[in-house]
């Protein structure tokens, strides 16, 4: 008589069970059936077999809490090669201080309570791909000296990796946390991998080191997100990430990669000597960006729809502003700007001599008149008059909103077309800087006063010179005769 044909419901690559179809337990021999599914003289015929650092293979296997204590107990806490693919744990899992020796799985496990690894260490390498966490998932003061694998987890409750410490990359490729997520303290000494990941409640990365790139492209988060303080080694890559709460970034020492970001909530940023990105990025609610220590250099604003960015100290020399959407969002507070050449310049066009005076400028400016190369269109001399005078108010510093002024004039100037409005333009800039160079204006009186005293003592010259040779001088009163003239009685007038 055969045997009935055995129904598996998943394609597993170990001999299962033989107690029932659905069960996926790996088969122990030589009895054919999981650890589970012995009978109590069975079960203790196995454990009384285990001996410290043994590997162990439980896949499938359904484990509850006084069996699985049994479990590590016999091994005294030392498992090797330790296989818990698709293991069901219905009571709590505590694997607390247990040292994996080799290799761990837990691909596709499932804990329908607490799942407690705090102070475990791995000595190898440690997978929870697609693993299901019903509870609390904890990892507090974990040590992996490989490779940590935590694709596609979910956990249903908190989760918290305090003080933990992966010596190569972690990933958490499509994971899904609805609880609370901790990372506090935690360290990666290579790289951190959160593409695609959800966290539906708050997260934390207080005091976290990442030696490598942290990356949480397309991350989504649902509630109030803490990255930092931390220190990234690499890259702190953010593009494409939602959140429709708060986000409080504190990073430094990397760059900041936020193309394309969509932020509802309010946003903070404390950068220490980092370049940040922030290309087709929209920031819907108050965000500030600023510069905590170092240098904070902002690479790129294209594109950029804020309805309120603050950038405090920020370097944006090389950071063209022609293309945000909307420049009057942006407040600009203690920020570095390009400026035009120093000394004299040889040109091959008319005026050949020229001589710049020096004052701030944007880096599209810098890019038309080709004191700098990027690889984008320069904006041209009319848009650039308009986005000076629109980022004028945007500027807290007196002297840079009047270098912006003079900008906005001098680049209307060179858009107007040759005729009068050109020329009273030209003439009003020639004069007085339009009305933003004393100097100049005081230059030009000192040249005026220099003129025309030397035409006036020409001219006293030039009159002196053409008076007539024989005029007689006249003498001077004190030369004068004193010689008393005589006196005529008029009594003796006609006598004799």
């Amino acid at each position: 008589m055969t045997s009935p044909l055995k129904i598996v419901p998943l394609d597993v690559g170990w001999r299962t069970c033989d107690t029932s179809p659905e069960c996926v337990g790996v088969a122990r021999e030589p009895y054919g059936r999981c650890l589970a599914h012995l009978a109590p003289a069975e079960v203790e015929d196995v454990l009384r077999g285990l001996v410290p650092g043994q590997g162990l293979d439980l896949r499938g296997t359904t484990l509850d809490e006084d069996l699985l204590t049994r479990v590590l107990d016999g091994v005294d806490r030392r498992l090797g090669r330790a296989r818990f693919d698709r293991a069901l744990f219905t009571g709590p899992a505590r694997f607390g201080e247990v040292v994996f020796a080799g290799d761990a799985t837990f691909d596709h496990a499932r804990f329908d309570r607490l799942a407690s690894f705090f102070d475990t260490r791995f000595t190898r390498n440690v997978s929870f791909r697609e693993v299901r966490f019903s509870r609390e998932f904890s990892m507090h003061g974990a040590r992996v000296r490989g490779h940590g694998a935590f694709d596609q987890v979910r956990v249903g409750s908190d989760a918290l990796f305090g003080d933990a410490r992966f010596g190569r990359d972690a990933s958490f490729r499509g994971a899904e946390f609805h609880g609370f997520a901790a990372f506090d303290g935690v360290t990666f000494d290579g790289d951190a991998i959160f593409r695609g990941t959800r966290f539906r409640r708050a997260l934390s990365f207080r005091a976290a080191t990442c030696a490598g790139t942290a990356g949480f492209e397309g991350a989504r988060f649902h509630s109030t997100a803490y990255l930092g303080p931390m220190r990234v080694g690499r890259r702190l890559s953010l593009p494409e990430i939602r959140a429709s709460a708060a986000l409080h970034l504190d990073a430094g020492g990397c760059r900041v990669d936020m193309r394309a970001a969509g932020l509802a909530g309010r946003f903070t940023a404390r950068l220490s000597d980092a370049d940040v990105d922030l290309r087709d990025a929209t920031l819907a609610g108050p965000s500030a960006l600023t510069r905590h220590a170092g240098r904070m250099r902002v690479v790129s604003l294209d594109r950029l729809d804020a309805g309120a960015l603050t950038l405090t100290g920020a370097d944006l020399r090389a950071c063209a502003l022609g293309r945000l959407r909307n420049p009057e969002g942006l407040h600009l507070s203690d920020c570095l700007f390009a400026r035009t050449p120093a000394g004299v310049r040889l040109e091959l066009r008319w005026p050949p001599v020229r001589w710049w005076t020096r004052r701030r400028v944007l880096a599209d400016e810098q890019a038309w008149r080709g004191w700098s190369l990027r690889g984008e269109q320069p904006l041209d001399p009319g848009r650039l008059a308009t986005l000076y005078e629109r980022l004028r108010p945007a500027v807290d510093d007196e002297r840079t909103s009047a270098d912006f002024a003079f900008g906005a004039m001098e680049m209307r100037r060179l858009a107007s077309p040759p005729g009068r409005v050109k020329m009273l333009l030209s003439l009003y800039w020639l004069a007085c800087g339009y009305g933003l160079r004393l100097g100049r204006t005081l230059g030009w009186m000192a040249l005026v006063a220099a003129v025309t005293a030397v035409v006036l003592f020409w001219t006293a010259a030039a009159h002196s010179s053409r008076r007539p040779a024989g005029h007689p001088q006249p003498t001077p009163a004190a030369h004068r005769s004193t010689t008393p003239l005589p006196v005529v009685h008029p009594l003796t007038r006609g006598a004799g």
